[in-house]
């Protein structure tokens, strides 16, 4: 079993959390895990990527080489369109469809759905009204981890307790909500494959 992941979005939207919880979820599974972070200028919102690499056996490099991704994660639609160039041919991408406008020049959000539209293995949804749906909107990025859990090779159960892990120190209303919005996640996933 070998799976790269390009986790990709804007400063503060969670994408390190998101690692957090799947490289959680890979140890309990006795995967080997290697992970190497871009961090933009967050608190102005810039480009924040993350290559995380999960295998039965050692992994030698903690960087995805271009065409070589399995699955790129991302919060934000123009964001998942840059590293597009790293995903397999029958790699899968699960991303959010409502943009988060940060630079004077952002492509109309048409063009970028029309990019996203070409791609043949998507999931493509609004991440947020799920993620009210659930309970709150600052869970969006666990909603989309659920959404891209059919295509991570982890057992739910395991995400589950990365999530329980991860958040368990904040209480365990926390913790629910969290697992509340990966289960949602997950299931509007199932429903679009």
């Amino acid at each position: 079993m070998k799976i790269d992941i390009i986790l990709s979005g804007v400063g503060g939207q969670g994408i390190l959390s998101i690692a957090a919880v799947i490289g959680e979820a890979a140890l309990k599974d006795g995967l080997y895990m290697k992970q190497a972070e871009v961090h933009g200028m967050s608190q102005r919102g810039g480009d924040v990527q993350s290559n995380l690499r999960l295998s039965d056996k050692p992994i030698a490099s903690d960087l995805i080489a271009l065409g070589q991704a399995d699955l790129i994660i991302s919060l934000e639609p123009m964001e998942s369109l840059r590293y597009l160039p790293f995903l397999k041919k029958e790699g899968w991408l699960v991303t959010n469809s409502q943009p988060f406008i940060n630079i004077p020049n952002y492509p109309e959000i048409e063009k970028v759905q029309a990019e996203l539209d070409k791609l043949p293995h998507k999931v493509v949804f609004d991440i947020e009204a799920i993620a009210r749906e659930a309970g709150s909107a600052r869970a969006a990025n666990i909603v989309m981890l659920g959404a891209a859990a059919p295509f991570i090779n982890i057992e739910f159960s395991k995400l589950e307790e990365g999530i329980r892990s991860i958040f368990g120190r904040k209480g365990e209303e926390i913790v629910e909500m969290n697992l509340k919005a990966l289960r949602a996640g997950y299931e509007l996933a199932q429903g679009m494959q």
